[in-house]
C-alpha cells in the first residue's frame, strides 16, 4: 500500500499531510472567541505513564500515524500501467538508471562535436560546451523532481507532464511531435547509422578477401533490423537493463577509442585551428547556429528521463527521485569523461581538417585508415553497432508503449503476447521502410532537431513554473523564465538557420537509394 501508483485521470484530492498528524488541540479553531479551549488534567501525563498500555498503544498509534501518512499520498489505483512496457514492471534501482541514462545519453551525434570547434574556435567552443552541459543537466534535474510533483501522481510519460503543466491541448501541441521525432526518429537514424557502420565494418575484416558488394547498403539495413526486432522482444523496459549496460559500455569504449586513437597518431598536413569564416554575414551566423545546434544535440535522453525513473518503486518515505538522481549523477559524470575530451582531443588532431560528413569515424578512416591496425578499427566500428543496436531498444520503448495504450484503453486488458509480439515487429519494418524511403532525413536534421530542442532546454523549465508555482520574481522563478525563455529563442535560430542553409545550399532529394 506504501507504493505510489500512477494515474491518467485527474489526480483525488486528499487531505495535506499535516493534517493527517496534527492534534486537534494543536489545529487554531476558525472560532477563537467562541469556544474556549479544553483544559488539560494536570493527571493526564501521569495517567500516561501509569498505564501498562501506553507503550502498546503508542507503538499503535505510531504505526496508525504512518500509514495514513503514507495513504493521505495515495490515489485510486490503475491497472492499465501494470499492462505497459514502461510501467509493466517497477523493480527498479539506480544501477539500472544509470545504466538506461548512459546508453540513451551518448550517441553517433556525439562524433560530430570537434565539428562545432572548427566554426567556434578553442574558448568559444569550450564555453559553449561547458555551459549546455550544465544547463541540460539541470533540466535533467528539474524532470526527476517533477516526476512527483503532485502527491499521489506519477508522470511517467513526458507527454502526460506536459498536458498537467500546460494543459490537454497546448501540452500535445507542443509535445507530441518532438517526443515521436526523438522516439522514433531516433530509430530510424540508428538503423542508418547501424547500417552503414555494419558495412563499413565488414570492408574493414575483410578487406581484399571478399568481394565488398557482396550486400548492398539496404541489405546491411535489413540485418540491423532484424537484429533489432529479435532484442526488442524483452518484455518492458527494466528487462533491458542488461541491454543498455551492454550499450554503455560499448558507448564509452568507441568514444574512449576513437578519440584517442586520434590524438596518439600524427596530424594531418595542412591543419589549422582558425575558426572558419565566410564573406557572408548571414553564412557566418548560420554556420555558429548550426555549432550550437551540434553541442546541443549531443545531448540527448530527456523525453526518456521519466519513462526510466517510472520503473522504480517510490513511497512517500523513499521516493523514486533518490535513487533516480543517483544514477544520473554517476552516469553523467562518464558521458563528460567521454564528450569532452571527444570535442577538445578531436579538434585537436584534426582542426579545420575534420570531415562534414561522419565526424571522427570518418576522420579515422580517411587520414589513419594506413596506420592504424585493422583491430582498433574494426572493434571501434562494431562497438559503434553493438551502441545503436541497443539504443534502438530504449527509443523505440516509448512507441512500443503508445501502441500498446490504444490497445488496451480500448480492450481494457492486457496485450496478448502474440500482439505485442506483432506491434514491435510492425514498428521495425516501418522505420526500415522510412530508412530506405527518406534517406535525405539526415539532410533535415537540423530542421527537426531545432524543433525539438525545447524538449531539452525550455518546456522543463516552464513546467516547473507552471506546476511548482516559485514565489514571484524569486531566484527559481527568474531562473527557470530566463533559462525557458532562452531555450525557446535558440530553437527558434536553430530553425531559422537550418531553412537558411536549406534554401541556399539545398539538399539532395532522392527516395529509395540510401548511401
Amino acid at each position: 500500500m506504501s507504493e505510489l501508483v500512477e494515474v491518467n485521470s485527474s489526480p483525488v484530492i486528499t487531505n495535506p499531510p499535516f493534517e493527517l498528524h496534527q492534534s486537534p488541540s494543536s489545529i487554531q479553531s476558525p472560532y477563537p472567541d467562541s469556544i474556549p479551549n479544553t483544559p488539560k488534567s494536570p493527571f493526564s501525563s501521569a495517567a500516561r505513564m501509569m498505564t501498562p498500555l501506553a507503550s502498546p498503544m503508542k507503538k499503535a498509534i505510531s504505526s496508525m500515524q504512518t500509514y495514513l501518512e503514507e495513504v493521505g499520498h495515495l490515489t485510486k489505483l490503475d491497472p492499465q500501467d501494470s499492462w505497459l512496457p514502461i510501467t509493466e514492471s517497477r523493480n527498479g534501482n539506480a544501477y539500472y538508471a544509470a545504466f538506461h541514462t548512459l546508453s540513451s545519453g551518448i550517441g553517433f551525434q556525439a562524433l560530430l562535436l570537434p565539428l562545432a570547434f572548427t566554426t567556434l574556435g578553442w574558448v568559444w567552443g569550450i564555453i559553449s560546451l561547458s555551459l549546455v552541459f550544465v544547463w541540460q543537466l539541470y533540466t535533467l534535474w528539474l524532470l526527476i523532481q517533477l516526476h512527483e510533483s503532485v502527491p499521489g501522481t506519477r508522470y511517467s510519460r513526458y507527454l502526460r507532464l506536459s498536458m498537467a503543466a500546460f494543459g490537454e491541448k497546448l501540452g500535445k501541441l507542443l509535445a507530441l511531435f518532438p517526443t515521436l521525432y526523438l522516439a522514433g526518429g531516433t530509430c530510424v537514424s540508428l538503423i542508418m547509422m547501424g547500417g552503414s557502420t555494419l558495412k563499413i565494418f565488414f570492408h574493414t575484416v575483410c578487406g581484399t578477401t571478399c568481394n565488398p558488394n557482396s550486400l548492398s547498403t539496404v541489405e546491411w539495413y535489413i540485418v540491423f533490423v532484424c537484429s533489432a526486432v529479435i532484442l526488442a522482444q524483452l518484455p518492458n523496459l527494466n528487462s533491458i537493463a542488461g541491454v543498455s549496460l551492454i550499450g554503455a559500455i560499448t558507448a564509452v569504449t568507441y568514444c574512449t577509442l576513437t578519440w584517442l586513437l586520434s590524438v596518439v597518431k600524427t596530424r594531418p598536413s595542412g591543419i589549422s585551428y582558425k575558426p572558419v569564416r565566410t564573406k557572408s554575414d548571414i553564412e557566418n551566423i548560420c554556420s555558429v547556429l548550426n555549432a550550437l545546434g551540434i553541442i546541443a544535440f549531443a545531448f540527448r535522453g530527456h523525453n526518456l528521463v521519466l519513462e526510466i525513473q517510472g520503473t522504480m518503486p517510490s513511497s512517500t518515505k523513499n521516493p523514486s527521485s533518490v535513487p533516480m538522481w543517483k544514477g544520473v549523477k554517476v552516469s553523467y559524470l562518464i558521458i563528460a569523461c567521454c564528450l569532452f575530451p571527444m570535442a577538445i582531443g578531436g579538434y585537436w588532431a584534426y582542426g579545420n581538417l575534420i570531415p562534414a560528413n561522419g565526424g571522427m569515424l570518418s576522420a579515422l578512416d580517411q587520414y589513419h585508415r594506413n596506420d592504424t591496425s585493422k583491430v582498433f578499427l574494426g572493434l571501434t566500428s562494431l562497438f559503434v553497432v553493438i551502441n545503436s543496436l541497443t539504443s534502438f531498444q530504449i527509443y523505440a520503448m516509448p512507441v512500443f508503449d503508445n501502441l500498446e495504450f490504444r490497445y488496451t484503453s480500448n480492450k481494457n486488458g492486457p496485450c496478448p503476447w502474440w500482439l505485442r509480439t506483432g506491434i514491435r515487429v510492425f514498428f521495425g519494418c516501418l522505420a526500415f521502410f522510412i530508412s530506405v524511403a527518406l534517406p535525405f532525413l539526415k539532410s533535415l536534421a537540423g530542421l527537426i532537431g531545432g524543433i525539438a530542442l525545447p524538449v531539452t532546454l525550455a518546456y522543463p523549465c516552464l513546467m516547473w513554473i507552471s506546476i511548482k508555482k516559485p514565489q514571484k520574481c524569486s531566484a527559481m522563478w527568474w531562473l527557470n523564465w530566463a533559462l525557458g525563455s532562452l531555450g525557446m529563442v535558440l530553437s527558434i535560430l536553430l530553425v531559422f538557420g537550418a531553412i537558411w542553409t536549406i534554401a541556399t545550399q539545398g539538399i539532395s532529394i532522392h527516395f529509395f537509394k540510401p548511401e
